[in-house]
């Protein structure tokens, strides 16, 4: 006997069913997808500014948009890529060869210590030489294997990133242009009160943003100023190691000095103790300022997250989405807290009733989320 609530079961049956295919035919395009949605809401300014300038022209605007996406983004990101897998692959070669003997510069580099150094060691069981030594080739080796392993997955895998980025591009088109309809879709199709979901969109596009923005620039901003560091102190593979500081940067309080430090351990092991305290200080002041000044300026206190909770969300992220986890961790962080906070505080500002909602909100909340 068919009845109302058997055909809403139903309904809601084949919904959730036509929802998961659906979303399983997009996995493999996961990245692109998050990718064109992330971009599209950090370059709508330039959208609306190039679109104000041809109010008729939409399409063109947007083509425009993600033009300069291309040119300022892609294509140095790009080139920046291909140079650091030439000097993966070099690096490599020079291991294996032997031009590069990781035990012999560390038995120079603790030939060249002080002895407070080897002292130190000796207290924690490493004075045997000839095992660390041992140790460390092979730990040499298996990285070179590695290294090399994945520079020609990269290389085999060129075909598909391709079409991603491709994907990517086209996507990014209609989110730019069609954003603000995509978004007024999304908040009637939820079924929340009208404030709530505004409250949740909003908090979404404002971390995707300040997430993409605060720790990306700041990476980069790292990057550049520990590789000309280690450059000026004549330090081998500057832009390599100044590629893996931005990329380490990634993480909050902790990820440049996964880098500089034991580079300045190095030096000072070997006896070079002005170039590791001029490493040192640099980085601890200088690249150190960067992420205390600048990160809070670009991510502001919009997250309203604790350090520890976008630390241990962008560690959580990366672990279970790669690379795209350090803006899916902190996006997904905010939403728990968020979702939370209208659960538990009934005077939580997404608890206004949908008739207290002001008109120029509702706007202000389109204009936002038209980067979506």
């Amino acid at each position: 006997m068919r009845t109302p609530a058997l055909e809403r079961a139903v309904f809601l049956l084949l919904l959730t069913v036509v929802t998961v295919a659906f979303a399983s035919l997009l996995l493999p395009f996961f990245g692109a997808v998050l990718w064109a949605v992330a971009l599209a809401m950090l370059f709508h300014p330039v959208f609306q500014f190039i679109a104000r300038r041809m109010p008729q022209r939409r399409s063109v605007a947007a083509l425009l948009t993600v033009l300069i996406v291309l040119v300022a983004v892609i294509l140095p990101t790009t080139a920046i890529g291909l140079v650091l897998v030439e000097d993966l692959v070099d690096l490599v070669a020079r291991i294996r060869s032997g031009e590069i003997n990781v035990a012999r510069a560390f038995e120079r580099a603790w030939n060249a210590a002080p002895a407070w150094v080897t002292t130190v060691l000796r207290r924690f069981g490493l004075g045997d030489l000839a095992a660390i030594q041992e140790r460390i080739q092979g730990v040499a080796g298996v990285v070179a294997q590695e290294i090399a392993s994945r520079a020609v997955s990269v290389g085999q895998q060129a075909f598909g990133l391709l079409v991603s980025f491709g994907i990517m591009l086209y996507l990014m088109f209609f989110m730019v242009r069609d954003g603000a309809v995509l978004s007024k879709g999304v908040r009637e199709a939820t079924p929340l009160a009208r404030s709530q979901s505004h409250y949740l969109l909003n908090k979404f596009t404002t971390v995707m943003r300040a997430t993409i923005k605060g720790n990306v620039v700041v990476a980069a901003i790292q990057g550049a100023l520990g590789g000309v560091a280690f450059a000026v102190l004549g330090v081998q593979g500057a832009l390599l190691w100044g590629v893996l500081m931005a990329l380490l940067s990634l993480l909050p309080v902790v990820g440049g000095a996964l880098v500089w430090l034991p580079v300045a351990l190095y030096l000072l092991a070997i006896g070079s103790i002005w170039k590791a305290v001029m490493l040192a200080a640099f980085c601890a002041v200088v690249v150190g300022s960067v992420d205390n000044v600048l990160r809070p300026i670009l991510i502001g206190k919009e997250t309203q997250m604790p350090d520890y909770v976008v630390l241990l969300s962008t560690l959580g992220g990366i672990a279970l989405f790669g690379v795209n986890g350090f803006v899916i961790g902190p996006v997904i962080a905010a939403l728990f807290l968020t979702a939370w906070r209208l659960f538990a505080e009934p005077t939580a500002p997404g608890h206004e009733s949908p008739a207290s909602v002001p008109a120029a909100q509702s706007s202000a909340t389109d204009s936002v989320m038209s980067g979506a």
